[in-house]
């Protein structure tokens, strides 16, 4: 069978490094409907997020990026080609080997194992669904790996205005603890979260001392650390007895590091790498939250900007100027 010839259907193709993003090439590629091999699908995607790493990767950052690719972790869109009983349904997902080892969503077509389809919840937009993947994974992955959060703990989120620290905290309230959310700017979360936040704002306060404050003492039994060195030890000083610290990011590899209250905490330390996480374990992961999504106890981000694919480094930019708000391509 022969590939598919659409006029319209284009790729964004990155051949090189680039040294920023003025230097950087991207290219929209005409794209051929590829066909489904056995134990594949293709999906037409709709609406597909640009996450820094997208940028980053795109950039060379990632060392584990292939060249050439098209670049793209998040996507939701139609499945077109491959088994009978998927063709026509609307699929999203994301995936550590998406847009880095393999070709991306930021494209008309996108080629995935069936084993990593899973069908869109209903209750959120094509935009919104192309949108969730890697902020939601990662701070899914994070709880995972430390314990879910339930009734009667103690949750702290630093770097809150985060797109992964906005999804920890609602993954966290709906769990039933007690969230505590450092940020410093206002948040999203009156009406976000499923529960009242209590909120630290990290340019007036000290963080540990406000945390011993608000838990009488005790500390918090995770610390969801989504920017890594700049909060490392506040973190590790408002921690209980026992309590884990889940790191996923940091803008310094080297921290301060007391041994003794280490061990004396009894604290464990979690690290994340979404990008370890192929597409089959990250859309598993997102199924696993399709409850949350279904029911209203988990929101999906509000898509600020759609961008074509003749517009995709100015999405780019956007993106990488440290815009927290969501943007997606419309392939």
């Amino acid at each position: 069978m022969s590939a598919v010839i659409n006029d319209s259907a284009r790729a964004l193709r990155v051949s090189q490094k680039a040294a920023n993003l003025d230097a950087l090439r991207l290219e929209a590629a005409p794209q051929p409907q590829p066909v489904a091999k056995s134990g594949f699908a293709v999906v037409k995607v709709g609406a597909a997020a640009v996450n820094p790493s997208d940028v980053k990767a795109a950039l060379g950052l990632m060392p584990q990026a292939v060249w050439p690719r098209t670049p793209g972790r998040d996507f939701a869109g139609v499945v077109v080609d491959g088994p009978s009983d998927w063709i026509g349904r609307e699929v999203y997902g994301s995936g550590g080997d998406v847009g880095i080892t393999r070709d991306g969503s930021h494209a008309r077509f996108l080629v995935l194992p069936v084993a990593a389809l899973r069908d869109r919840p209903r209750s959120i937009s094509m935009d919104e669904a192309g949108a969730v993947g890697v902020p939601f994974v990662t701070a899914y992955e994070g709880f995972r790996r430390s314990g879910m959060p339930q009734s009667g703990q103690t949750v702290l989120v630093l770097g809150a205005n985060g797109k992964v620290g906005q999804a920890a905290v609602q993954l966290a309230a709906q769990g039933g603890a007690r969230v505590i959310a450092v940020q410093r700017r206002a948040g999203p979360f009156e009406g976000f979260a499923s529960s009242p936040i209590d909120v630290i704002d990290a340019t007036q306060d000290d963080i540990a001392a406000r945390v011993r404050e608000l838990t009488n003492g005790r500390g918090v039994d995770i610390a969801y650390n989504t920017v890594g060195s700049a909060y490392f030890e506040a973190a590790n000083k408002s921690m209980a007895k026992g309590a884990t610290q889940i790191l996923i990011s940091t803008q310094d590899r080297a921290v301060p590091f007391d041994i003794f209250a280490f061990y004396r905490g009894m604290h464990t330390y979690v690290g994340i790498d979404s990008l370890a996480m192929d597409c089959i374990a990250s859309t598993a992961q997102l199924d696993a939250m399709r409850e949350g999504f279904e029911r209203g106890t988990l929101k999906p981000f509000p898509v600020a900007r759609a961008f074509a694919l003749d517009e995709a480094l100015d999405a780019y930019r956007l993106v990488l100027s440290g815009s927290t708000d969501r943007v997606v391509l419309r392939p």
